[in-house]
């Protein structure tokens, strides 16, 4: 590439175009995920470092500082085998200094007596005289990156030291600054007070102060979040744009029949839930609500009403969840709720045989199967329905946003419920559902009993264990959860299964105990969970499989091992299991827990049951990515904003995309016109779901 396009680059020009950087580096810099110039330019400093130059008169021992002066003299010392110390004596106008590196003898050839140089390191200042043990140095001059100014500090790697990724972001300004389009709307910069584009570039990578630094920072967090809830507005108004090719009608029989057979009445909580999702489904636009709530508030037969609504109108609904047990559990009990109603749930999951799975995809695609309930293996292409028109997700956050729509897709503009027993912190639920409307069911069935939540030490099991012998003899169960395994399955459950043995065998010899865990043939794990509900398992010892969805009221006491392996959602979740009768409970976190993120985990368990102020602490413990695990639920990876930090400007881009398309709903005006166009940048494909193609 010529001299003259080196000056003419464009944001989608590859990355080893830059200056200085070419086919090797650039494949350094794609382990970064920097492909091109405007990858290379969003690449933004994790912190700063005040390299201001100070004077070597002033420096403090211990300081970390930058000084600059000229080369008096260089000398090199070899005090052992293997270490070289090149030591330079500089002035800097106010008073000597010497300049240390070790094993790097080329200094003195760079470096001559009568050059300028620019030092950053630590001061060792000792017998009136100052040392510095040189971290960085460039040649002093006008134009200096890594030192004599505040410097910025990368994501980077052993091969791609923070030199060469501030010479690559430096060369990529100058290179492709004239060619910047601001892209915000006018009016948006003057209300939030923002930056504009080109300048806020070039101040955030090398700003003149650390207040300058900040308010390019701001400008970058305000952006990120504002690209996404516009894209999510249109997303939203896309949908309310649609009309459904079919219409429900007012709850009719079926429903009524439903509720009267129902062993209980629904709370004012689920009530209100339920005219939420009736009415949407009654509009002539697709229904997209999230209902959420805490483990056991009853969200799952408000899903159940729905599901019923739609076979009513003549309409297929389909229930996904992300784990065949919990497809399983589902199923059983839909079996139980709708055969009174006369109503048959179809199952459709990976494990099934040839002969049941062939039965299943035969009335799906005829219609016959009105409700189904399945796995993954509900997207597969093979699987293709009649007249779906509901779809239901459970624990929605286990399923990547594309997988959501690939099922609503097999629908007639189908309606969509998905549903979460892990309560969403608010700034969460902002920004990852910003396209639904949200339905919380805040209210507990009656006869609900808290759960007693306490720590024991490992030197406490032997006690813990004389517990679940009394709660046995007392006619209840209990449930011993195994510690968590992260690298496979296969593993987690042979750990469950020498667990199982050894409490069977060495601790437990009078009780019954099952074992449970995911690699089970469904059948086996079906018959083991029948077991346990008709009280044949007294210690059900198992992996998390249990974690959702599984419902024994006679099960009264949990016990999870080495419970500082798991998450605090996940915690909250497995201590769900039980609690779900009339008798008192209690869940026992047996650990160890070494760092202060661990106990603040444990702590938090034991002080709170409320499944929303456990939410916001999990949030500010882990940060949005590791939440849900970014890949999981979807969540964009931000590059600079963050969803606890930086909630007030979230709050600020959700109002001020409201404004905007308010004012052009489909951003047609021309002064939108960049802003269409970085949004169909920034989401890739997605652009055209989100309703901006």
């Amino acid at each position: 590439m010529s001299n003259e396009l080196f000056m003419k680059m464009r944001v989608v020009d590859p990355v080893q175009y830059v200056k200085g950087v070419g086919p090797q580096r650039a494949a350094q810099f794609r382990k970064l995920g920097i492909e091109t110039v405007g990858d290379l330019l969003y690449h933004f400093p994790r912190r700063y470092e005040d390299r201001r130059t100070c004077s070597a008169a002033a420096a403090r021992h211990g300081d970390t500082v930058c000084l600059e002066g000229v080369v008096l003299a260089g000398q090199e010392l070899k005090p052992r085998r293997g270490l070289t110390i090149t030591k330079l004596a500089v002035h800097d106008g106010t008073a000597p200094f010497y300049a240390v590196w070790f094993n790097q003898p080329y200094i003195l050839r760079q470096l001559r007596p009568g050059v300028r140089v620019a030092v950053a390191g630590k001061v060792d200042r000792s017998f009136g005289r100052v040392e510095i043990q040189v971290t960085e140095w460039e040649p002093a001059g006008e134009n200096m990156l890594n030192t004599g100014r505040i410097v910025p500090v990368y994501a980077a790697t052993e091969k791609l030291p923070q030199k060469v990724v501030r010479g690559a972001v430096q060369a990529a300004l100058e290179a492709a600054g004239e060619g910047l389009q601001e892209f915000l709307p006018p009016v948006v910069l003057r209300r939030q007070a923002l930056v504009e584009l080109p300048v806020a570039l070039r101040q955030v990578h090398f700003p003149a102060s650390l207040a300058e630094a900040e308010a390019a920072r701001r400008r970058f967090i305000f952006e990120e979040l504002f690209l996404l809830q516009v894209a999510l507005a249109r997303r939203r108004a896309t949908v309310n744009r649609t009309v459904k090719p079919f219409r429900h009608g007012p709850d009719g029989r079926l429903l009524a029949a439903l509720r009267g057979t129902l062993p209980f009445r629904l709370t004012s909580a689920q009530e209100r839930a339920w005219r939420q999702v009736a009415e949407d489904m009654q509009r002539p636009e697709p229904m997209q609500r999230l209902l959420q709530g805490d483990v056991g508030c009853g969200k799952t037969i408000v899903s159940v009403m729905a599901l019923v609504k739609a076979q009513e109108g003549g309409l297929q609904g389909a229930l996904m969840a992300p784990t065949e047990i919990l497809a399983e559990q589902h199923y059983l009990k839909l079996q139980d709720i709708l055969a009174p109603l006369g109503l048959k749930p179809y199952l459709l999951t990976g494990s099934l045989d040839q002969e049941t799975r062939r039965a299943s995809l035969e009335a799906i695609a005829t219609g016959a199967a009105g409700i189904v309930v399945g796995t993954h293996a509900l997207i597969q292409e093979e699987v293709r329905f009649a007249r779906l028109g509901l779809v239901v997700i459970d624990e929605q956050h286990r399923f990547g946003v594309r997988q959501r729509a690939m099922l609503q897709e097999k629908g007639i503009t189908a309606d969509l419920l998905v549903m979460t027993a892990t309560p969403i912190p608010r700034t969460l639920a902002l920004t990852l559902y910003g396209d639904l409307d949200i339905s919380i069911i805040d209210e507990m069935p009656p006869g609900r009993q808290p759960v007693e939540t306490f720590y024991v030490p490992p030197q406490g099991l032997e006690r813990l264990y004389e517990r679940v012998r009394k709660e046995v003899a007392r006619g209840h169960q209990v449930y011993v959860v195994c510690p968590l395994i992260e690298e496979s399955e296969q593993l987690q459950s042979h750990a469950a299964t020498e667990l199982a043995a050894y409490l069977s065998d060495r601790v437990f010899s009078s009780c019954r105990v099952g074992l449970l865990h995911g690699r089970m043939r469904p059948d086996a794990r079906e018959e083991v969970m029948d077991a346990f509900r008709r009280g044949v398992i007294d210690i059900l010892v198992t992996t998390t499989v249990i974690e959702v969805g599984v419902d024994v009221p006679n099960a009264t006491g949990i016990v999870i091992l080495d419970a500082e392996r798991f998450g605090l959602a996940q915690l909250h979740q497995l201590r769900g299991r039980v609690g779900r009768g009339h008798a008192r409970s209690w869940c026992a976190l047996v650990g160890a827990p070494k760092t202060p993120e661990a106990k603040a985990r444990l702590r938090a368990l034991v002080a709170t049951s409320d499944g929303f102020q456990l939410a916001e602490e999990d949030l500010r413990l882990r940060g949005p990515g590791e939440f849900f695990g970014v890949r999981q639920s979807g969540l964009p990876e931000f590059k600079i904003a963050d969803l606890v930090r930086d909630v007030k400007l979230l709050e600020a881009a959700r109002e001020e995309a409201r404004r905007l398309l308010d004012a052009d709903p489909d951003l047609q005006h021309q002064e939108n016109a960049p802003l269409r166009t970085a949004i169909e940048a920034r989401f890739g494909f997605t652009a055209t779901r989100l309703g901006i193609s």
